[in-house]
């Protein structure tokens, strides 16, 4: 899968075209979190945000920085048990500040969904759960979707613990 990103990238990008070139790169930042691949992940996003910085095409910029900490979190140990957990709060933070700048309620879901997973290993359970449970409450649809299905789940977790 990963080598069909870059070559689909790289086929984009052929026809001289740079939209959308932070979205694919976090795709494929996400295939190499999918494969242990933290460093090339996170080199992966580094050229994203550069891009983002260059032509300023930020609708994605919120889910990057909910990567970046995802895989600096991984980078130190495949846990969130790990020295790099500040740095990775950070990065949860700046998705989830961006997501609420630009209104982008479903990014938020997600960044939220991954500091809430951070508080919970460190046991701030009622943290998680408040902060996520204001978030999931603004969904009046899409209860069948991926991201709300965990969100239920992981709020199911937090209130049990």
């Amino acid at each position: 899968g990963i080598q069909q990103i870059h070559q689909g990238m790289a086929a984009h990008r052929a026809t001289g075209v740079e939209l959308y070139r932070p979205h694919h790169l976090a795709l494929l930042a996400e295939a190499y979190e999918k494969t242990g691949q933290a460093e090339e992940g996170l080199q992966a996003l580094a050229e994203a945000l550069t891009v983002v910085d260059k032509n300023g095409e930020r609708f994605y910029e919120a889910e990057l920085y909910r990567l970046k900490g995802k895989l600096t979190l991984q980078a130190q140990g495949y846990s969130y048990k790990s020295t790099g957990e500040k740095e990775a709060e950070e990065y949860f933070h700046q998705a989830i500040a961006i997501a609420q700048k630009q209104q982008a309620k479903s990014l938020e879901l997600r960044a939220a969904m991954s500091l809430a997973r951070l508080w919970q290993s460190q046991g701030k359970q009622n943290e998680a759960h408040q902060m996520l449970v204001e978030i999931y409450d603004w969904f009046t649809e899409g209860f069948d979707t991926k991201d709300l299905q965990e969100a239920q789940a992981l709020l199911a977790e937090l209130a049990t613990a």
